[in-house]
């Protein structure tokens, strides 16, 4: 199955999360690989951006090269696990899953802070065989 994985960049599960998947057979996207997009391929004081710089640079050839990217593997994916915690980004990802029709898991390990509308996802979890259960049966639908 082929699984988008929506986390935050600071989200240490991330890499678990995809390494468990793959190990299970899937094809999984990880937007850490070496040809992720970072704000600091931009320019290194990309934190201290006001916020026209900031949409200035969602311009950028190398944020579109990103965007596209990502954007390709959201649309093509067939499930999308969310790591929490996550922010903005993984949310509206997760989100794109769901209104395309596709299953969205939101695998919870830690908590930074309740978020209500996480109850759209078909799973929550803080347990991953639940995740690969979860994958299996859904595998299996005609």
């Amino acid at each position: 199955m082929r699984i988008y994985v929506a986390s935050s960049w600071r989200n240490n599960y991330q890499p678990s999360v995809v390494t468990n998947l793959r190990a299970d057979g899937h094809d999984v996207y990880d937007f850490k690989d070496s040809d992720g997009f970072r704000w600091s391929e931009i320019d290194g004081d990309w934190l201290k951006w006001s916020p026209s710089s900031y949409i200035k640079n969602l311009t950028h050839p190398l944020a579109r090269r990103g965007f596209n990217r990502d954007m390709l593997a959201l649309t093509s994916c067939e499930l999308c696990v969310a790591v929490m915690p996550f922010g903005v980004s993984s949310a509206l990802e997760s989100g794109y899953a769901k209104g395309s029709g596709k299953p969205v898991i939101v695998y919870v390990p830690e908590l930074r802070e309740p978020d209500l509308m996480i109850k759209m996802a078909d799973l929550v979890t803080d347990n991953f065989g639940d995740i690969i259960d979860f994958i299996n049966r859904v595998s299996r639908l005609p």
